[in-house]
């Protein structure tokens, strides 16, 4: 984990406070963006981007900002990576759009046997692309319903599937994603997870518990698709009790349900392997990617065993940008760079970095530090009685990034920061991020 103060993009690689936070030039957009933008499209940063590459985005009046969270975990591989930089404007010089759907074209179809090489599915797979992690979500529950011509999916406590109808549903946090934008999809039922941290069970007693209840609420007879995120993302980076997801899709298999991963958040090498599920030992029927899939791209997909995915009549999948020309050339970037850059390792690096330095500065008002790879996340508590505290959760956040870091927070509860720096981030920088979080930390 070395980088060169300067990277190749031309970005400084170190943080820089050149004028008060926000400057004049992000000031004067903010009140261009108040005019025009509706207030419910919200900005954890008060300042506006100008370039970012390596660990650093730098804003429009010259301030540079250590990157912990990679636009929610898109810009895996850097957000300018060489690789992907001409990826994309060699396409750009041949054509922009044709529509698959209309013309095809190469790029889809490798991205689609890409896919297909890394996914944790064995045998014959089909992979259909989209635009968002919330498209592929709703059409990986189209696929199942398709194919096993039920209707009932299933999502657990704690999940984020996305902001439409049917994902909204799906998604167990009201605030901000919910709040009234109701009434919402039918047919989509909610079930216990596993959050250890929370309550104390073992995998194979909270397994017990969601299936007792997707078998007593539900019934596998009306239910088409379990769906969970392997690590859950929005709702606090909660990492499954072991055994907890091998049980649920044991289960699914044995009742003709098909199981979904979402691995939206923690695919494409962002936990230390290419998918969070290899780390779970399991197998998805149906698994969602998106966000780092295409390095900054609008890209998602639907990757799922053939039999699943043919079940669809022609014409039921697609959409009008769905697998854009540009998108899939930094998709194919994307899967170079992770690979010939060894950035699986980097990822094992950035982990044992994040856990050293909190191991190092205890606090007792950190319940939990958890995750895996380059999807890391500390849980603040109050010590006295460990109920979530998203008073000091705020704090720190806000401090951090008024240093010049950016940090974001998630969890049901509103008490966790999360750690999402981008694969390629100089050791030097990250280790600087994380003391600011302890300075925060220790100051608040």
């Amino acid at each position: 984990m070395t980088q060169s103060p300067l990277s190749a993009e031309g970005v400084e690689q170190s943080r820089l406070l050149a004028t008060p936070v926000p400057g004049p030039r992000s000031q004067a957009l903010a009140e261009r963006q108040a005019a025009s933008v509706p207030a419910g499209v919200a900005t954890t940063m008060p300042v506006y981007a100008a370039r970012a590459a390596g660990g650093i985005v730098e804003d429009v009046d010259g301030n540079r900002f250590i990157d912990l969270a990679s636009g929610i975990a898109v810009t895996s591989v850097g957000a300018a990576h060489p690789r992907v930089v001409k990826a994309v404007q060699e396409q750009v010089a041949q054509f922009t759009h044709t529509s698959f759907m209309i013309t095809p074209y190469e790029g889809y179809i490798a991205v689609a046997e890409a896919l297909g090489r890394i996914a944790p599915i064995s045998g014959e797979t089909r992979t259909a692309l989209f635009n968002s992690g919330a498209e592929a979500v709703e059409n990986a529950v189209k696929v199942a319903r398709s194919f096993t011509g039920k209707q009932a999916v299933a999502a657990f406590d704690h999940a984020y599937h996305g902001r439409t109808t049917l994902t909204m549903a799906l998604t167990a946090k009201n605030m901000p994603y919910k709040q009234h934008f109701g009434p919402f999809a039918p047919e989509v039922y909610r079930v216990p997870g596993s959050y250890p941290f929370r309550d104390g069970l073992d995998g194979a007693t909270a397994a017990k518990h969601a299936i007792s209840a997707l078998e007593k609420q539900i019934g596998a007879d009306n239910l088409a698709a379990v769906i969970m995120e392997p690590i859950q993302g929005e709702g606090g980076f909660i990492v499954p009790a072991e055994g907890f997801l091998k049980a649920v899709v044991q289960w699914c298999k044995d009742n003709g349900v098909l199981f979904i991963a979402d691995e939206v958040q923690s695919g494409y090498a962002r936990t230390g392997q290419w998918f969070a599920s290899e780390f779970e030992g399991i197998e998805p029927d149906l698994m969602t990617t998106a966000k780092g899939i295409a390095g900054g791209m609008p890209l998602s997909a639907v990757t799922g065993r053939a039999e699943i995915m043919d079940t669809v009549h022609p014409g039921g999948l697609g959409g009008t940008y769905g697998g854009n020309p540009v998108a899939t050339a930094a998709a194919l970037a994307v899967i170079e760079a992770i690979e010939e850059d060894g950035l699986l390792a980097e990822a094992q690096k950035i982990e044992t970095i994040i856990r050293e330095h909190f191991e190092q500065n205890p606090d007792p008002r950190i319940g939990e530090i958890r995750g895996r790879g380059a999807m890391m996340a500390v849980e603040f508590v109050d010590p006295a009685t460990g109920e979530p505290d998203a008073k000091l959760t705020n704090a720190v956040a806000a401090a951090v990034r008024a240093a010049g870091v950016i940090l974001l927070t998630c969890g049901t509860y509103g008490n966790v920061v999360r750690f999402l720096p981008p694969l390629t981030i100089g050791e030097a920088l990250l280790k600087e991020g994380l003391s600011e979080v302890t300075k925060a930390l220790r100051s608040a």
